[in-house]
């Protein structure tokens, strides 16, 4: 049950529950009332007729009777053991109190009729119950508009937070948070929060990009000073070294841009084919390519894609570079029937368990038995799929292996253009 229908139904019990007690407190204080006046008045009528018959010898004109056919028999066997009281009795002649008490060998009766004092009360019941409905019925939509705004203020909270979880470090949630009661509170603590980890993140990135800009240029110089080292074995590892170090500072610069947005795709019509063909060509890996359920990129450039190629093509080159070094041969790349997804797996161990989980995490490259690198291929991927539009999903084929899909979007035509 939802947050408002458990509002709505603690709002509906609540008038119910209140409409309940307050009929009945009424009710029993009516009928305590009604049967008091009626009984003082019998014990009064009784006592002048006791008096009058004391006096005279008759009831007449008393409004009392002598052996009363129905006098009730708890009354009657009270009076005959000496005594004297009263009785309510709601029978076939209708409601009435009854006062009696010993006359010599008779029993002096009084009886008072409460049949319209019983009508008045069942009256006040009727209105009280339709006092209740009223009441529920103006209390209730009140309690589900209510209910209505704390629910939507709370999805709105959720939906933001979610915004946040998933890096919109801009969305916020008190705009939207007018009242200042304890959900005000509750989104005020996660703009702070949104805010503070916003800000660390800021200060994060700029620092990332400003070390890797300072770098660049000292490993331009060392990377031109290691060419120049005489051949041998230890120049060549100095010069593999470096151009190791140079990718990952060019890696790191272009995550900067990537989480600040800086990033904006040049989209065109492209072939996919010939796209896929030369973005392997200039990985220098062994790699097996499919379109159209064919080996190779088919005759002719095939089907176009709205996409920017370049980003196409790193998106594609890092999935087969992280399937060469940390999967196992062969890679494959195919195309989809539909002409816009681009699938790579290899037939290593698959992707690990935590990667599938949370995507992929800069500087974690998961398992050890998967290899070694700086996990920061597939998350470049990630990203420069964002700027296209594109789709990147992680999987694991049932048959082993890890399974990356590149699903990209619909041109301006709602489709893959063709020829």
């Amino acid at each position: 049950m939802t947050l408002r229908r458990r509002i709505v139904a603690l709002v509906a019990a609540a008038t119910c529950a209140a409409a309940s007690a307050v009929g009945v407190l009424v009710h029993n204080a009516s009928r305590d009332r009604e049967l008091s006046q009626a009984r003082e008045a019998a014990r009064t009528t009784l006592d002048r007729a006791a008096l009058a018959y004391t006096r005279t010898g008759a009831v007449q004109g008393t409004g009392a009777v002598l052996d009363a056919p129905g006098l009730p028999r708890g009354l009657r066997r009270l009076v005959r053991k000496g005594h004297q009281g009263t009785e309510f009795l709601s029978g076939t002649g209708g409601p009435a109190m009854w006062a009696a008490r010993p006359a010599g060998d008779q029993i002096l009766s009084v009886r008072i009729d409460m049949s319209t004092s019983m009508a008045n009360i069942s009256a006040l019941d009727t209105n009280i119950t339709l006092a209740g409905l009223v009441t529920t019925a103006v209390v209730l939509p009140l309690g589900m508009v209510t209910a209505e705004r704390m629910s939507r203020r709370l999805r709105t909270a959720a939906a933001t937070a979610r915004r946040i979880a998933a890096g919109d470090l801009d969305a916020r949630i008190s705009a939207a948070s007018r009242p200042h009661d304890e959900i005000d509170e509750i989104s005020r603590a996660v703009d702070s929060m949104a805010a503070a980890l916003q800000e660390r993140l800021l200060r994060e990135q700029r620092f990332t990009a400003d070390v890797a800009h300072e770098l660049r240029t000292p490993l331009m110089g060392l990377v031109t000073a290691a060419e120049l080292l005489p051949p041998g074995e230890a120049a060549g590892y100095v010069l593999d070294r470096v151009r190791v170090l140079s990718t990952l500072v060019e890696d790191l610069l272009e995550i900067s841009r990537l989480d600040a947005g800086a990033e904006q795709a040049d989209l065109s019509p492209c072939p996919l084919g010939p796209v896929l063909e030369e973005t392997i060509a200039r990985t220098g890996l062994a790699v097996r390519l499919r379109t159209g359920g064919e080996e190779g990129a088919g005759d002719g450039e095939g089907p176009k894609v709205w996409t920017d190629p370049r980003r196409l093509e790193r998106i594609v080159a890092n999935l087969v570079v992280n399937g060469h070094r940390h999967g196992r041969e062969p890679v494959e790349v195919t195309v989809a029937a539909d002409g816009r997804t681009v699938t790579v797996r290899d037939h290593g161990p698959g992707y690990p368990d935590d990667l599938l989980d949370k995507g992929p995490q800069r500087f974690r490259t998961g398992v050890r038995e998967r290899g070694r690198g700086h996990g920061l291929g597939l998350t470049i991927a990630v990203g420069q799929a964002q700027v296209i539009g594109a789709t990147l999903e992680f999987g694991n084929a049932p048959g082993g292996g890890a399974v990356a899909t590149v699903r990209l979007p619909k041109g301006p035509e709602n489709g893959p253009i063709h020829n």
